[in-house]
């Protein structure tokens, strides 16, 4: 008997050391240091995820993220909602699988001191071309009548717009913190018309933090994408138990301080107002339309498509894109779809 149980407890041994070999990575990319894009790092630090290895990679650079998952570099990617409509256009091999974060008031246009929005006509506006940036100074100049082309637009982020600002070169700028308190404190009477918790721009649903995947990978490792997808709510359901706990993690895994994770996710387990509102799997599948229910902010089930047919329209009219495409050529809400029928929900409020 012992002669027979050696192999046995051997090749035990053997299959389990193969096995842990074999277990299967999926590629992660982030698009910036941002807390939005932080959860699979804390589903990588909390075994959230068995059976596969999560390789992260933060490129501090979106189109090039874009680039590395449209070229089957990485499988899963985190970033803005506003690519959709150019990724279909450029017939990139990528998907949105999911809405994660409304910006709830992060992103801001600022007024110069001493001007109204009547006088904006023929000055210069500053934002980050093809970002949302762009986006919510174009949709805040539609509401006061002015045209893109009535402005001379300026390809500025926010840090770079502070100087011009206070110089008086422009006009207005999309901002965020801590641009915004710098400008404010250092030019009495400038102001800020317009943010991310105006309940219009709200209920556009374009100003949002994504979930990507390669095409690819949800055709032949399909398994694998459900699970990833699912260990990105796992994480957000951890994140409401342990707040502290994670936003001290995601201080240390995106190097920023602890007090500005906090300014950007909150403390409370849900939303921060002048930061992100976290979608929770249920939210998140109702915009997809596979989940009964209606969003939060006005958003109608569903909405997904109507958020990134608004966002193609807006970058015909700035001169970013020249066609309109199919929104659902950029969407697969399967995979939540699948999480639905398997009987996933969460759903959770602040703490």
């Amino acid at each position: 008997m012992k002669t027979k149980t050696l192999p046995l407890a051997l090749a035990a041994v053997l299959l389990g050391t193969g096995a842990a070999a074999a277990k299967d990575t999926i590629n992660v990319g982030i698009c910036v240091s941002w807390p939005g894009y932080a959860m699979l790092e804390v589903a990588k630090e909390k075994a959230l995820l068995p059976g596969y290895d999560l390789n992260i990679t933060n490129f501090e650079d979106p189109l090039g993220g874009h680039a590395a998952l449209a070229a089957g570099q990485i499988d899963v990617y985190g970033c803005t909602a506003d690519y959709v409509p150019v990724s279909v256009e450029a017939g990139l091999n990528e998907v949105n699988v999911a809405y994660l974060n409304p910006s709830y008031g992060v992103d801001h246009v600022i007024l110069a001191a001493g001007v109204e929005p009547g006088d904006l006509k023929g000055k210069k506006v500053a934002a980050p071309q093809a970002y949302i940036g762009q986006l919510l100074m174009g949709l805040w100049l539609d509401r006061q009548g002015i045209a893109p082309g009535d402005v001379t637009w300026v390809n500025l982020n926010a840090d770079e717009a502070v100087g011009p600002m206070l110089s008086g070169d422009l006009a207005a700028a999309y901002m965020y913190e801590p641009w915004i308190s710098k400008v404010l404190a250092a030019a009495p009477g400038a102001k800020s018309v317009v943010n991310t918790t105006d309940p219009e721009m709200l209920k556009t649903g374009i100003f949002m933090d994504s979930l990507y995947m390669n095409k690819d990978f949800i055709a032949t490792k399909r398994d694998a994408a459900l699970a990833v997808l699912k260990a990105e709510w796992d994480a957000r359901g951890y994140w409401h138990d342990h707040v502290a706990e994670v936003n001290a993690l995601m201080a240390d895994y995106l190097q920023w301080p602890l007090d500005d994770i906090n300014a950007v996710i909150g403390t409370d387990g849900k939303s921060l107002d002048g930061g992100i509102y976290v979608f929770d799997f249920d939210e998140s599948a109702r915009t997809c339309g596979v989940l009964a229910g209606e969003p939060p902010f006005g958003l109608p089930n569903g909405s997904m498509p109507g958020s990134v047919a608004l966002t193609n329209d807006w970058w015909i009219k700035l001169g970013l894109m020249e066609t309109k495409i199919d929104p659902a050529a950029g969407i697969d809400c399967s995979l939540m779809g699948d999480l639905v029928a398997q009987g996933y929900r969460q759903s959770f409020g602040a703490n």
